[in-house]
């Protein structure tokens, strides 16, 4: 979900190709609720295999990061790890907003209403334990590496970022400029030309800049909006009157007596979590792709095209030699 900056934030379109040898720290879970939402069926049925094991997921991860790779992006997909205690009234919520959407979703299958089917079906994703562990064992096929940050994957991208140890971070939601990431890629895992959905650039510098405050007050601009640990903001306050009201009062003790806040946890312990994220050692290393094991996983075990992973196989083998060839002018 993530704060709703939308009306405020700027970025800009970006091509791929501007990515090409940099290292891009990946919000996993982020996109793979992308690829559960949007890799569907037209009734919203999920990719599925014989055994009616859900697929959308290792498509999505397949395909888009393979794209990537081609064009030169090294990925680093961060995990999730243990939930803030923060989050817990958002957990409970999204849980009761996805079983209220799979029930519809059954609903409108039943009488024939494909686009209702599909649009609460869009809604009614959940990621499974055995979900995960097959994202990571596809990961480690095609030599991306991963990492299962201490908290929120999110602020992990935003922290590796931010030591320059990732040059973004790739997620949709804008928390990660509240964690103190430099710059957040947005679209990378679903853009289509067709669709008119491109690639965006936006950075902390540029937005923090524009709007004329601090990262601090954007933090409490963000928790007056509202963000994953008190998700309905402060009644009555939307961007651009948070604005206001953080440049008039910029610190958690100042602005505390100017807004109703009846939730729990408090104003300045949400402020805490987003201005020091919780850091944990991590390494990262790239492998070599493996495209035997990769087969196994998807063709093997799931049942995809395997004339359809040769090609992309293929595809980004010749990617290689390419850029090989090319390298080898200057010796």
């Amino acid at each position: 979900m993530g704060i709703q900056l939308t009306p405020l934030a700027k970025g800009r379109q970006i091509e791929i190709s501007e990515l090409s040898g940099k290292t891009i720290a990946v919000d996993s879970l982020n996109w793979l609720y992308q690829f559960l939402s949007i890799i569907r069926q037209r009734d919203g049925q999920p990719l599925e295999d014989s055994s009616g094991s859900v697929t959308s997921h290792l498509s999505g991860i397949f395909y888009r990061s393979l794209n990537l790779m081609e064009a030169g992006v090294k990925l680093v997909y961060v995990f999730d790890g243990k939930p803030p205690k923060l989050k817990e009234k958002t957990a409970e919520i999204r849980r009761e907003a996805r079983h209220e959407a799979a029930a519809k979703w059954k609903a409108a299958r039943e009488r024939g209403d494909g686009e209702e089917a599909k649009k609460y079906a869009m809604r009614s994703s959940v990621i499974t334990s055995e979900m995960l562990e097959e994202s990571r064992a596809l990961l480690d096929a095609m030599g991306i590496p991963w990492i299962i940050a201490p908290s929120e994957g999110e602020a992990l991208c935003s922290v590796m970022a931010a030591k320059g140890d990732a040059y973004a971070a790739a997620t949709q939601d804008y928390d990660a400029f509240l964690f103190g990431c430099p710059r957040v890629l947005r679209n990378l895992s679903i853009s289509n030309v067709k669709r008119g959905i491109f690639p965006q650039m936006l950075t902390l510098k540029d937005m923090t800049e524009s709007l004329g405050i601090t990262r601090e007050q954007l933090i409490l601009l963000g928790i007056l909006v509202g963000t994953d640990y008190n998700p309905s903001g402060v009644k009555g306050i939307g961007p651009k009157k948070a604005l206001v009201l953080v440049k008039k009062y910029p610190s958690a003790n100042a602005l505390l007596p100017h807004v109703k806040w009846p939730f729990e946890p408090t104003m300045q312990e949400i402020f805490d979590f987003f201005y020091t994220p919780e850091e944990a050692p991590y390494a990262v290393k790239f492998r070599p792709l493996d495209a035997e094991k990769i087969k196994e996983i998807l063709c093997d075990r799931h049942e995809f095209s395997k004339e359809r992973i040769d090609s992309a196989l293929a595809k980004i083998q010749k990617s290689k030699d390419a850029g090989q060839k090319s390298l080898n002018k200057w010796f």
